[in-house]
């Protein structure tokens, strides 16, 4: 197609996307995003990056639909049923976020048999027909414990606050934590629970071991957990330790409220909710016919003490810190893989 007739034939596209997304390829497609869980703020800010970029693309054309859904459970099997459902009905492309890197497996090797495109992030699956986008989730958990380092040398207690169980990211997360602490043995990890990247869930788990843990210097996180943690500690009347953060509206409140009463220093870290936006146009540009190499890996969105209130200021009530995606910047990704 030459620039002039793609731009005659496509122009309210380009005026939105750009002359590079005026795909008449995808137009007439249609991608399903299969999500296992919806039950924090993470997962409901995704959901809404997903909604908002999502339906502007079908408003302009640039594919025929883009439907999210969410199973009622965070089981695997229920997951595999509701992938079935949307080989029936006729997706060329499907999205997962997963509730297991193994468990779905054989309902994505059944869409990819019928022909349909499967794009894998954040909880990613191990199907070789598969994409993933993934997110060095290992490495962020050993940013954390190389944060702790620089600020508290001598080392202490550490309590390990983790995701939900079975999922990659929560395995991948503690996987760095734990290299972490073999990297600095001056830290030990003296408690660990599931918080299940939620504040509620975490502070009660939080509050049910408390009575038997020694002084923590520091709790190390995965997302979401973090003001639960410091309710925990505060309604315990216990010295609030060193927590790191999770990029959550509430957290980055309580730990600027911290910071302007008494200078508390911590950090932040989580992957960006919009990159559900991200593996949209992943999807999209491999219905287009694009070359896409099966892995591709997305930075972690840290917040430091120097940049809480700009962050902070972006963040929706409620929300997350996040970064929501173009086609472009899809584009972008795509070729640092090559």
């Amino acid at each position: 197609m030459t620039i002039g007739k793609m731009l005659l034939a496509s122009a309210a596209i380009a005026c939105v996307f750009g002359p590079a997304a005026a795909l008449a390829d995808t137009s007439g497609k249609k991608i399903a995003l299969s999500n296992n869980y919806a039950g924090n703020s993470w997962r409901q800010a995704m959901l809404t990056s997903w909604d908002k970029i999502t339906k502007e693309a079908v408003a302009k054309g640039v594919v025929a639909a883009a439907d999210p859904f969410t199973t009622a459970e965070n089981q695997a099997t229920e997951q595999a049923a509701q992938i079935q459902n949307m080989i029936v009905q006729g997706y060329d492309a499907i999205v997962v976020n997963a509730a297991s890197p193994t468990a779905l497996n054989g309902a994505i090797k059944e869409a990819c048999d019928a022909g349909i495109t499967v794009v894998s992030f954040d909880g990613i699956v191990t199907e070789p027909c598969a994409w993933r986008i993934a997110v060095d989730f290992k490495g962020m958990g050993e940013s954390q414990i190389e944060y702790l380092a620089k600020k508290m040398p001598q080392g202490g207690n550490l309590l390990e606050i983790r995701g939900l169980a079975g999922v990659s990211v929560d395995d991948n997360i503690h996987a760095g934590i734990v290299a972490g602490v073999e990297k600095n043995p001056q830290f030990k990890i003296v408690g660990s629970v599931n918080g299940d990247w939620a504040q509620d869930v975490a502070q009660r788990a939080v509050a049910g071991i408390l009575p038997s843990l020694p002084d923590v210097a520091a709790v190390v996180t995965q997302g979401g957990d973090g003001y639960g943690a410091a309710q925990a500690f505060a309604a315990a009347k216990r010295p609030t330790p060193t927590i790191i953060m999770g990029n959550r509206e509430d957290e980055l409140v309580w730990w600027k409220q911290q910071k302007d009463a008494s200078n508390y220093e911590t950090m932040s870290v989580s992957i960006a909710p919009g990159v559900s936006t991200l593996a949209f146009w992943v999807a999209q540009q491999i219905l287009d016919g694009k070359e896409v190499k099966k892995d591709l890996t997305v930075p972690f969105l840290r917040i430091d003490q120097d940049n809480l209130e700009a962050n902070l200021k972006t963040t929706q009530k409620g929300g997350v810190a996040n970064v929501e995606y173009s086609l472009e910047d899809a584009q972008k990704v795509i070729a640092s893989a090559d």
